[in-house]
């Protein structure tokens, strides 16, 4: 508890105010360090019935890396729109444009017990359904749903069997995977869902992928 405490106060004292971010967990660190970075916080806030999400970005410099301190409980259907928003400013740069600056998500791993971070630099977000590909859907109770173009059959498939029956599915050419996620889900979930996917061994990567993620 005193090591998470300390990833909120760290938050705390850079934004300056008196409320916290409660940071994703993970069990795992995909990058430890970035360097040469400045803050942006979405903040949690509350109005009557209805959840809100606040940007703090005094601090930031377009010619650094930037990382995206999100609160957890916020859902993907306000927090994105605020993420392509900035990462829209940053791809547009001409003047201060640094080739090298990354975008990344904070999170803590709970067994390393540290800081960690994702990248996400080369994503292009979508509000919307995709038209094509087989697309890998969660939802917001974090179930996985696979809808495959050719065969029109929308399956619940268990995580530990996604990576196999992804490979398994027929086609003429290599399967387009399009990653989709519900409005809904939490930001917290989305992360543990992309640190997931990562871990994903899929043949022909260079084909399978490609850099749209889909929100609706």
């Amino acid at each position: 508890m005193k090591y998470f405490s300390l990833i909120l106060l760290f938050v705390v004292f850079s934004c300056g105010n008196k409320e916290d971010i409660l940071l994703p967990k993970s069990n795992v660190t995909v990058v430890s360090n970035v360097v040469d970075h400045s803050p942006i916080y979405i903040f949690f806030r509350t109005k009557d019935k209805d959840t809100l999400a606040e940007v703090n970005k005094k601090n930031e410099i377009i010619s650094t890396s930037w990382i995206f301190n999100i609160d957890k409980r916020l859902p993907l259907r306000l927090v994105i729109p605020e993420v392509m928003k900035l990462q829209q400013k940053k791809r547009e740069e001409v003047a201060h444009k640094n080739e090298k600056a990354e975008n990344y998500y904070s999170y803590a791993d709970s067994i390393g017990k540290n800081m960690a971070f994702l990248p996400f630099t080369k994503v292009y977000y979508k509000m919307g359904k995709p038209k094509y590909g087989v697309i890998v859907y969660f939802n917001k109770h974090n179930e996985i749903y696979v809808f495959d173009w050719f065969s029109m059959e929308n399956l619940l498939v268990k995580k530990d069997n996604l990576q196999e029956y992804l490979n398994a599915l027929p086609s003429e050419k290599p399967n387009k995977y399009l990653f989709c996620f519900s409005k809904d889900l939490t930001f917290g979930n989305y992360i543990q869902d992309k640190i997931f996917i990562q871990s994903l061994k899929l043949y022909f990567p260079d084909l399978n992928l490609t850099n749209e993620e889909y929100i609706y």
